[in-house]
């Protein structure tokens, strides 16, 4: 106690850690001070690496114990990231993915809609799960991909908020949750021209998530004075949420395949054989038969399920001075 006051006298200012320094006998000398801090237990350090990687407690006891990581949570997290993401990667690869979540990022005149499968329902709701679908989508409009998107390329490329590579953030999340995870798809929609605007709607959110169990991204042009920007900004909104509900197959009429409107007649020429109805008749008929064909697989032609009334799309928009140009819709299928 009595070396320490005299210590403590010499250098007052000293911190609990700082070389000490006194002078005895003309003589200069440096004492370094042993730390009071506990170094924390193995218990506490598996803890630790737990809650920053997600990975099961028996990994991260191993990890810590490895000779080279010697307790050292930054290495431990280095280890874990080389062995164990590749063995968790390993033995879930494969095995059936069929649940998942659908995410969006909206950024300006660009979007993404990406889709992540996993095995089991619970793993897809999980925030760890969730967060990861996000970041694909946030990295898929933050890049310049476009079309149809090489998803390994963009995967082993593109990063994460943190500044990961996705690829590597993929197998962090396999490490924590211990499935099979896929990117299954990623869909890349710009406005075509500065006068469009672009809105989306998620449908059955996981809990404390943005994303959900299917998605529609909207592009609408506006088309006359009577429109602006504000107002496309809220149509666009109630037309993804239709679109999710009402699942068009098609833009309109004519983006339909040739191959599916011949079809089609066909099907509905054969239904009037033996009527001996005159052809003129026959062709009124058939043309009323697929304006109905249109209505349920055309966006244009649907009655919006959102709008009050249930006007046409088509019609509800240029009333407001818009145009639909564009939709994408992606769900989780079963």
């Amino acid at each position: 106690t009595r070396c320490a006051s005299i210590l403590a006298a010499a250098s007052p200012n000293a911190s609990a850690s700082s070389p000490l320094l006194y002078t005895n006998s003309n003589k200069t000398h440096y004492i370094q001070p042993f730390s009071t801090a506990a170094k924390p237990s193995t218990a506490q350090l598996v803890k630790q690496l737990r809650e920053l990687t997600g990975a099961p407690m028996m990994e991260c006891k191993k990890a810590l114990s490895t000779p080279e990581v010697d307790h050292d949570l930054e290495k431990a997290q280095e280890w874990l990231r080389k062995y164990g993401s590749a063995k968790a990667s390993s033995k879930v690869a494969g095995r059936e993915a069929l649940e998942g979540l659908v995410g969006v990022n909206i950024d300006g005149n660009r979007a993404s809609i990406v889709k992540v499968a996993s095995e089991t329902d619970f793993a897809s709701r999980s925030e760890t799960f969730s967060t990861f679908v996000q970041e694909i989508a946030d990295a898929a409009a933050a890049g310049d991909v476009e079309g149809d998107v090489d998803i390994k390329a963009f995967m082993t490329s593109a990063k994460d908020s943190k500044g990961q590579v996705l690829s590597e953030t993929l197998n962090d999340a396999i490490l924590a949750i211990r499935e099979n995870i896929q990117v299954d798809s990623m869909i890349i929609m710009k406005a075509s021209s500065d006068k469009s605007v672009l809105a989306g709607y998620v449908h059955g959110r996981a809990p404390n998530s943005t994303c959900g169990s299917a998605a529609a991204v909207v592009e609408l042009e506006v088309t006359s004075d009577t429109g602006s920007e504000e107002k496309a900004q809220e149509a666009a909104k109630k037309l993804a949420m239709h679109v999710v509900a009402a699942k068009p197959s098609y833009l309109n009429p004519e983006s339909v395949p040739e191959d599916v409107v011949n079809k089609e007649k066909e099907i509905l020429l054969e239904k009037m054989t033996g009527t001996n109805k005159p052809p003129e008749i026959l062709e009124k008929i058939i043309a009323g038969q697929m304006r109905k064909f249109y209505e349920g697989i055309c966006l244009t032609e649907q009655s919006h399920m959102v709008e009050e009334g249930n006007p046409k799309v088509s019609k509800a928009m240029k009333s407001l001075g818009l145009e639909v140009k564009n939709y994408t819709l992606v769900g989780m299928s079963k």
